[in-house]
């Protein structure tokens, strides 16, 4: 499974090079893929180096905070790490 954190564009240069920022880890993608115009300041979804989809502010903000309490019940121990995988943990032998 693959999970795209929104990532907010904090650069573009004249290569369609985007500079993002997912969560506090700054990274280099392409916006080659996204069929629609990107702004400084807007949120991407990426793969693989790669923008894929454009979403608004809200949605991206939404999907951050969910992450962030995820990630706050992981560190206190309120989910294990085998919590909500789907069941495969209790398959493997």
């Amino acid at each position: 499974m693959c999970l795209s954190i929104p990532s907010k564009v904090v650069e573009i240069d004249e290569n369609n090079m985007a500079t993002v920022d997912t969560m506090g880890v700054k990274r280099q993608v392409t916006l080659d893929l996204i069929g629609e115009s990107v702004e400084v300041g807007e949120y991407v979804l990426i793969h693989v180096g790669f923008a894929m989809n454009k979403i608004s502010t809200e949605e991206a903000e939404e999907s951050i905070r969910l992450y962030e309490e995820i990630i706050e019940q992981m560190n206190s121990g309120q989910i294990d790490e085998d919590e909500g995988d789907m069941g495969y943990a209790s398959k493997r032998t």
